[in-house]
C-alpha cells in the first residue's frame, strides 16, 4: 500500500539550531502543531542561503542535519547528468556558456563555489551519480529529495530513474519540474518504474481537482495556500500534499505556520533552517 511508504512516516524529529526568533504566527498554530504530524522539509536546492547551491557540500550539510532538498538536473555535451539549476554555467562558477555545450571534463573544471564566498573555493558540479552516490551513504530514508528535471530530451527521465535504482535511493525522490506540468513526463517516469513518486501541479483551487485526479501522480504539489478540506482529500486518497512556501503571497512565517496547521506532508522552501526550528518549538 502506498502508506506503507518510508516518506509517509512522518513523526521525523528534528534537532537543529534556530536561526530566527519564533515567530509569533508559529505560537498561535501551537495547539495545532501538538495534534498533527510534522511535515517533511525540502531545502529548495538544499542550504542555497548558507552555502552554493547545487553542490555536495550543501546537500552533505542537509544530509547530516536529516533535511530534505531539492535539486537540478540537466545534461553535459556528452550526455552525463549532472547538478545544476541554471541553462548555462554563467551565475555559478567562474566560466561561461550553455551546460549543454560543454562536456563533463569541461564542467567538471569549472570553480562552482567561490561565487558564494572564498572558502568554497573549487567546489565542483556534482553529476547526479556522485549526488545520489552521496545520499546512499545515510541511512534516514524519511529524508524526501524533490527532482526538479530542467533537460527536455526523452531520456532523461528514464536516466535519472536507472541511477536512482542503481544506488537504492529511487523510493526517497520526489520528480517536480517539468513533471509537475507535463503528462508525457509523468507517463515516462511512470513507465521507467511504477514506483516512482511523481506530482502534479495545481497553482490555484480551481485546478486542484485535475491534480488530485491525475493517476500518474501520487502526490499534489500546490502553489497556494490549500484548505485543511483539500489537504484531508489528498491525504484519504492515497496521496500526499507538496507545498511550495515561496509561491504564497503576503507575510511569510504567517504561511509557514499556517501551512504546518494544515498537515501538508512535506514544504519546500528557502528557509530550511528556520522552518525546521518552528517544527521543533
Amino acid at each position: 500500500m502506498m502508506n506503507h511508504h518510508p516518506f509517509f512516516h512522518r513523526g521525523l524529529s528534528l534537532g537543529l539550531c534556530g536561526i530566527l526568533m519564533l515567530p509569533a504566527a508559529a505560537l498561535a498554530a501551537g495547539d495545532e502543531l501538538s495534534k498533527r504530524s510534522r511535515p517533511l522539509i525540502v531545502a529548495h536546492r538544499g542550504l542555497l542561503r548558507h552555502s552554493p547551491e547545487n553542490t555536495l557540500s550543501n546537500f552533505r550539510a542537509c544530509l547530516e542535519l536529516r533535511t530534505g532538498f531539492e535539486f537540478d538536473v540537466r545534461r553535459s555535451k556528452d550526455g552525463h547528468l549532472v547538478c545544476i539549476h541554471d541553462g548555462t554555467v554563467d551565475r555559478t562558477t567562474n566560466g561561461q556558456g550553455k551546460v549543454s555545450d560543454l562536456t563533463l571534463a569541461e564542467l567538471k573544471k569549472l570553480d562552482a563555489g567561490s561565487w558564494f564566498g572564498p572558502t568554497f573555493r573549487n567546489e565542483r558540479i556534482p553529476t547526479i551519480d556522485e549526488l545520489f552516490q552521496l545520499v546512499a551513504k545515510y541511512d534516514a530514508p524519511s529524508i524526501l529529495l524533490a527532482v526538479d528535471l530542467k533537460g527536455e530530451d526523452e531520456q532523461i527521465e528514464r536516466d535519472v530513474v536507472r541511477l536512482a535504482k542503481k544506488h537504492e535511493v529511487l523510493d526517497r525522490l520526489l520528480f517536480i519540474g517539468r513533471a509537475i506540468k507535463h503528462p508525457e513526463v509523468r507517463r515516462r517516469l511512470r513507465e521507467s518504474d511504477p514506483q516512482t513518486h511523481v506530482a502534479h501541479v495545481a497553482n490555484t483551487a480551481d485546478e486542484f481537482p485535475a491534480a488530485l485526479a491525475d493517476k500518474q501522480a501520487d502526490w499534489v504539489y500546490v502553489r497556494y495556500l490549500p484548505s485543511r478540506k483539500e489537504v484531508s482529500r489528498v491525504q484519504q486518497s492515497g496521496k500526499r500534499v507538496f507545498l511550495v512556501v515561496s509561491a504564497l503571497s503576503g507575510r511569510i512565517e504567517e504561511n509557514r505556520a499556517k501551512a504546518i496547521s494544515l498537515g501538508v506532508d512535506a514544504i519546500l522552501t528557502d528557509f530550511a533552517l528556520e522552518l525546521n526550528r518552528m517544527l521543533r518549538r
